[in-house]
This record gives C-alpha cells, structure tokens and sequence, in this order.
C-alpha cells in the first residue's frame, strides 16, 4: 500500500506529539527513561510505515530536532479561553457572520426581482428545515453546542419564513399558518426531550410565545389567544413533570403575564369580566402547581418560591382591579377565597426529594394566606373597624400559633398586632359624643386585651426572642391604656371650653380658657401618678421587677412635670396639690422599699 508524502509527514508529526506527551508524563510521575526495560521500548516502538517509492520520495530532510517538554506546556487558563473563545465565539460570529451575507444576497436578489414571493418563502422553509437536519451531523461527531446553534438558526428561519408568507407576502391564511408554527414549536419539543437539551426546550417556548404575536392582526380575540396559552403553559407544566428544567416554567410565567397585561390594556372592558378571570384563575392554578412540579425535579428552593410568589401577587392584583370597580365587597371576599386557597395548599406534599426547600414552600403558601387575609380587611371594612380587624386577626393568630406552637405563626401575629397598633395611635380618628363609654374607647379596650393576650403568650417562653416580645407587648399595653385615658381627660375638658361669639380674645374669655387647660393639666399629673401607683402595686402583689420598674419610669416622668412644668404653670392650689400627692406616692413607694416586702436582697453581705 502506498502512501503520499503528505500522509507520511502527519504521521511523522503524530509520533513527535505521542513522543513529548509520554515524556512529560514520566516527568510527572518521576519514573526515568532509562529504568524502562528493553521490552517495554521494543512494545513502545512504533515502526514507521516503508518509505513511498523513488519517484514520490522527498528530499532527504535532517532528523526532527527534540523537542524539549518545558516549551510545550501551556497554562490550563489560556487553553481554557482558547477552547471557548475557537468554539463557542468564532462559532457563533461565524453563523452570525453567514446569516448577514446571506440575507444580504437575499435582499439583492428580491430588490432585483430574481427571486418570487412564493419562491422566498419555499426557500426559507427548505433552508430552515435543511439547516436543522444538517445540524445533526455534528451532534453525532459530539460538537453539541455547534449543534444547538444551528437549530436556533434552522428554527428561526423556519418562524420568519411562516410569518413573512402571511404579515409580508399574503400566501396563506394565518389560521394555516398559526397551525405549521404550532407543528414546529411541538417539533422543536419532541427534539428537545429525545436529546434531553434544555436550551432546545428553550427555543420552543420562545417560538410558541412568539407565534401570536407574529400572527397578531390587532384584534380582539381573547378566547383563541389565551386558550392557546393556556395549552401552551400546559406543555410547559408536562415538560417539568418529566425533565429538571426550572427555568421554563418562569419563561412561560413570564411570556403568559406579557401578553395578559398587553391584551387586557388594549381590549378589556367590563363586559369581559367573567371569561377574562376564568383565565387568569386557569393561569394561576397552571402556575401554582409549577412549583410542586420543580420540587419533585430538582432540590433547589428559590425558583419554586420566587414563582410561588409572583403568582399570588400578579393573580390577586388581576382580580383586584376588575372587581374593585365593581364592589369592594366582592373583592374582599376575594382575597379570603385566595387565602383558603394557599391555606390548603400547605397542607399538599409532594415527597420533594429536598425537605428543606419543601418546607419553605408550605412556609411560603401560609405567609401569603396570611398577607391576603390582612389585605382583606382594610378593602372591605372601614375607618377604626380596619383597626379592629387586625387586632381580632392578630389574636386568632395567637391562639393558633399557641395551639400548634408555631413560631412562625407567632411572628405573623405580632405583625398583625403591630399594623393595628400603629393604625390606631397614628392614623385613626374618633369624635365621640360620650365619656369612655365611647368607640374610641372600646378600640383602645381591643387593643389592651389583645396586648395582654400576646404578653400572656410569649412570656415565659424557652426562645428569648419570644420573652423579648411579652415585654415588648406589656410596654405598648400601659403605652395604650395611658393614652386612651389622656384622650378621654383632653375630651373631656374640650367640652368644658367656654363658646365664644366674637369676643373670642377678651380678657373674660382668656381667663375662662386658661382656667380649663390649668385643670386638665393637673388632671393629667394627677392620672399619670395614679396610674403610676397602680403598676407599682401590681409589681409587688406580682413580685414582677420589670411592671415595678415601668411604674418607677412613669413616676420619674411624672415628676419631672411637677417639678418644671406644673410650678411655673398651675395655680398656687393645683401646684399645692400636685406636690403633696407626688409626695406622698413618693414616700408611700419609699415605704414599700425600706420595709422590704418583696424580700430584695440585701447590698450589705456578711
């Protein structure tokens, strides 16, 4: 057999390259050539093929110099970025490159009329269709990503002709050609789980979103476009059932919310309320099972959760603005029916291989049961009767979180606790026309036995966190009850203001006037160290240092206002007063100290 001077030097080249490659691995391992045995290199020895004959053979040529193994290594980094920047880049320019010229020399051809209509559409779809088979030649030779990136290409073109032979050129119906985009993108599928290639599933559900809108004539046609969706979404569901693709379930989350916002600002009208929520309902369940789906697939959590979430969100607000405007009414009971929903949805297991990221779902499903029923309640009440109902939201919270000992459940109650809490001392405003026995009162009365039944709960817990909110709450009870009662003295004392008709500034006026505010401040001295003796005497029949240590804080205050404000501003009689009650709480307190009752260790040890 013969052989060129070609074939004969790459051989030569060949054993050259085999010959540096096994010495620098005896480098490597420390093992020295001349340990080899003379039948190892005999077995080793490659015997070079003959010689070709006398009127093909070269030139005699000097013998290949050794080369040294030192000059061919190369750092593992820059092969590294040489291997991507020759197989992935140049790959990808090159195509890029090749799809320019060629749609220059298409854009030449039709400007010069040499190719039809009908012709450019034929061609478009055979070299879409040619382009995907002759990608399949690489993927056998193992060149994957050359692979995939003719297929984008053969896919692409194959959309573009489809689209060009309706929008462009007016060659077929778009309901034949809304069928042959359904056939690719369903191809590109089938092609996408025979070679188990996420980035082919990739392509096909970019393709399938891209379709309507490809076809779109600016019409309303909301039955076709989101029952196409809805099957849409529904292969993308069966894809995760059977493939760990996480990311295409977002896509599709994400390609469905596009185009439900775009046809709902450009066509919806009241009339279509009831179809337009059955599908937005149809969306939400395809894309809360998703994440039941992702977790028996994969272990990881944030993408199960991220679109947990988003779909609670994206869902209710669809629901809210197309029944607010109808009734707020049906809108709150709206958000209660969604909240039953994920309240039932903790209660599914789907045997996730990763319990953890399980777990944060069912934690995730009852934060956002528990969000909506508190959304619910300011759509639906009004004025102080939001108020209560966090406040009576906060409680059934605590008596469940009790029950099951929930921490979790704990903290969403005192979040409850504190939305009412801030909504009543900063927000609400009440005109009661009686004293005490008044709405104000009985908010402020809700809020105290609601306080007390969170301190009631957390106190004494084995987590300090928990014990730091029982204090927390028993602060805000006295900060509550001390500010209802101010309330009920400043109104009561409003109503002792003299009416004026036009003499307003006179001096009998001003003395009326001034005569009522020395009053109501003593009043509030006065209050304020009642209420002061009254946590201090609970603090000793309780033997609690912490309810003595907020009556001494309260007294101090208490007292800092006799001393600076009421000398300066009260009446000789009311200053009297305010001093010989002070004192005599201040000495009665001393008393208690100095008698020991509580048994306070002693500072003098023996």
């Amino acid at each position: 057999m013969q052989i060129s001077e070609l074939e004969f030097e790459q051989l030569l080249r060949q054993v050259r390259e085999l010959t540096a490659r096994v010495h620098r691995l005896e480098e490597r391992l420390g093992v020295q050539a001349s340990t080899l045995s003379s039948q190892q290199r005999s077995e080793s020895y490659v015997e070079p093929p003959p010689a070709p004959p006398a009127r093909a053979t070269p030139p005699s040529q000097p013998p290949p110099r050794q080369i040294q193994p030192a000059l061919l290594h190369v750092s593992q980094g820059s092969s590294d970025l040489e291997s991507r920047i020759g197989s992935h880049w140049l790959n990808r320019v090159g195509i890029a490159a090749v799809l320019i010229g060629v749609s220059f020399f298409l854009d030449y051809a039709f400007e010069n009329n040499w190719i039809g209509p009908s012709a450019r559409v034929v061609i478009g779809l055979f070299a879409g269709i040619a382009v995907v088979l002759w990608s399949e030649r690489f993927r056998k030779r193992g060149y994957d990503i050359f692979s995939y990136s003719l297929k984008a290409v053969g896919i692409g073109v194959l959309y573009l002709s489809l689209w060009a032979s309706f929008q462009v050129y007016h060659l077929l119906p778009s309901n034949l050609v809304f069928a042959a985009m359904i056939v690719v993108t369903a191809s590109t599928c089938a092609l996408a789980i025979a070679q188990n290639a996420e980035v082919l599933a990739i392509f096909a559900i970019a393709g399938g979103f891209a379709t309507p809108g490809l076809l779109s004539a600016g019409e309303n046609h909301e039955i076709v476009l989101f029952s196409y969706l809805a099957l849409l979404d529904l292969g993308l569901l069966a894809l995760t059932m059977m493939k760990p693709w996480r990311r295409i379930s977002v896509l599709g989350f994400i390609g469905t919310l596009i185009y439900y916002v775009g046809w709902y600002g450009e066509f919806y009208d009241r009339t279509q309320l009831t179809s337009t929520l059955i599908f937005a309902s149809l969306f939400f369940a395809l894309f809360a099972a998703a994440p039941f789906l992702i977790l028996r697939q994969n272990s990881g959590r944030s993408i199960p959760l991220a679109l947990a979430f988003a779909n609670c969100v994206t869902y209710f607000l669809q629901g809210y603005v197309m029944l607010n405007a109808i009734s707020s009414t049906e809108t709150a009971w709206f958000a209660l029916l969604l909240a039953t929903v994920y309240l039932l949805l903790v209660r599914i297991k789907v045997g996730a291989s990763d319990a953890i990221a399980e777990n944060s779902l069912r934690l995730m499903h009852l934060a956002l049961a528990i969000g909506l029923i508190t959304i619910a309640i300011p759509i639906r009440l009004e004025a102080h009767a939001i108020t209560i109902g966090w406040l009576v939201e906060s409680a059934a919270l605590l008596w469940v979180a009790g029950r099951l000992k929930s921490d979790l459940l704990n903290a969403f109650a005192l979040a409850a606790l504190a939305l009412g809490l801030v909504r009543l001392l900063f927000i609400d405003s009440f005109e009661p026309l009686t004293l005490l026995f008044n709405s104000r009162m009985a908010v402020y009365a809700v809020a105290i036995a609601v306080l007390g039944y969170a301190a009631f709960q957390n106190a004494g817990h084995e987590n300090e966190k928990r014990r730091i909110a029982a204090a927390v709450a028993l602060i805000a009870l006295n900060v509550v009850a001390l500010r209802g009662l101010s309330l009920e003295v400043t109104d009561y004392y409003a109503r002792q203001m003299p009416i004026t008709f036009g003499n307003y500034w006179s001096p009998a006026a001003l003395l009326q006037r001034r005569s009522v505010l020395i009053a109501r401040d003593f009043t509030y001295s006065a209050l304020w160290m009642a209420y002061g003796a009254l946590l201090m005497i609970i603090g000793f029949w309780r033997a609690s240092a912490f309810v003595r240590w907020q009556a001494l804080v309260l007294i101090a205050l208490t007292t800092l206002k006799v001393f600076v404000y009421d000398t300066s501003e009260l009446d000789r009689i009311y200053r009297i007063l305010s001093f010989v009650v002070l004192g005599i709480l201040l000495l009665a307190i001393s008393f208690a100290y100095q008698r020991n009752w509580l048994k306070l260790p002693s500072t003098k040890t023996s």
